[in-house]
């Protein structure tokens, strides 16, 4: 395995290497890292789509992209394994230093191999389910679990594709499916529980924060079944791990067709409600978009004020991306690429520098 984690000193060399726009990165939990990240949720389960994640792992870093995001359900495993091979070239050949590349990914679903021979249902059945590494009480939806002796095994595994012994952001993935499923008090024992096995592998050097990713959890009122609140998953850190809690980061779709997380006060804090994103910044908690450009759905026909408002972009997948991107209080607005031109026509954004956040807003008005 490769050795190492993100740090300031490298993602700041990686940043003064690069061609792109100064204000495309932005410091984060600590490390420089730019606005535009490689997700790897899309493609079909083959090598040829490995082999294009693989090369637009090689655009986003001549481009100026140092986050990539990926999971361990994602493709049956293979885009985690295809962004860990295409990293470790990388890095063997000199192009870019461990520390200066910043990777996450994800559990919580049951994970089938899709290169293993077996189909997928006996696969999860015999490796997670009969070995009690998963337990059925504590799998809901007939396929996500965080039980602690689950998520050691999925933290393990993750390294393993990968190829390095340190994740540097490690995810609960939609975690509101647990809390649809179970009450209140049951779901915060198992958000502890997760809790301190995420503490447990930041100590153990296997991962270096944690964050959640969501769906819906972080956008939806308080009133609704799978409502997150982050005062809660940050109160439970505290009791868990104490003030140093390593609990770093959200991550939520933020695009043109869903912009809740900037306008739409879904989280309570202390004297009122706000928008996920701006109570994530109040508290110091990167944010990472998802579905920037919506699976391509909003790289075309985009309204007149949208042109308008981001004129520096070049295409409807730009102008949705810079969208994201230049939110208040957004860390990196993730798109999902697999094609390198694709990745090319994205990933030039980074030569342009974000649009101020009042422009964001001003659509809203």
């Amino acid at each position: 395995m490769i050795s190492g984690r993100a740090t300031i000193e490298g993602t700041e060399r990686f940043a003064k290497g690069s061609s792109a726009a100064p204000a495309h990165f932005r410091e984060a939990s600590g490390l420089l890292l730019s606005s535009i990240g490689l997700g790897t949720y899309l493609g079909k389960e083959d090598a040829a789509t490995d082999r294009g994640y693989e090369e637009c792992v090689g655009t986003a870093l001549s481009s100026g992209v140092n986050v990539f995001d990926t999971a361990i359900n994602y493709r049956g495993q293979r885009s985690e394994r295809a962004i860990g091979r295409a990293l470790a070239a990388a890095i063997g050949a000199g192009r870019v230093e461990r520390d200066q590349v910043f990777v996450s990914t994800k559990g919580g679903y049951l994970p089938h191999d899709s290169e293993d021979p077996r189909d997928a249902r006996a696969y999860i059945l015999e490796t997670f389910v009969e070995s009690q590494l998963a337990p059925r009480a504590e799998i809901v939806r007939g396929g996500h679990c965080i039980s602690p002796a689950y998520l050691r095994d999925q933290i393990r595994r993750s390294r393993e594709n990968l190829g390095f012994e340190t994740i540097d952001l490690y995810y609960l993935h939609n975690v509101e499916t647990q809390r649809t499923s179970v009450g209140s008090d049951v779901f915060r024992q198992r958000l502890a529980s997760a809790i301190e096995v995420l503490e447990e592998a930041v100590s153990g050097g296997q991962i270096a924060v944690w964050g959640i990713a969501t769906w819906d959890g972080l956008r939806v009122p308080p009133e609704h079944p799978e409502h997150l609140s982050l005062e809660l998953i940050l109160a439970v850190s505290v009791e868990v791990a104490g003030e140093g809690h390593h609990f770093r980061a959200v991550q939520l779709p933020v695009n043109l067709a869903m912009p809740e997380a900037i306008a739409y006060p879904s989280q309570e804090v202390t004297g009122g409600r706000l928008p996920a994103l701006e109570a994530a910044a109040r508290r110091g908690i990167a944010t990472f978009g998802s579905a920037s450009i919506l699976q391509g759905r909003l790289a075309q026909e985009l309204p007149e004020e949208i042109e308008a408002a981001f004129p520096r972009a070049q295409s409807g997948a730009q102008r949705a991306l810079q969208f994201s991107r230049s939110s208040p209080g957004m860390t990196s607005s993730l798109v999902g690429v697999s094609t390198p031109a694709h990745a090319l026509e994205d990933f030039a954004l980074a030569r342009i520098p974000p649009a101020e956040p009042q422009v964001v807003l001003g659509l809203f008005s």
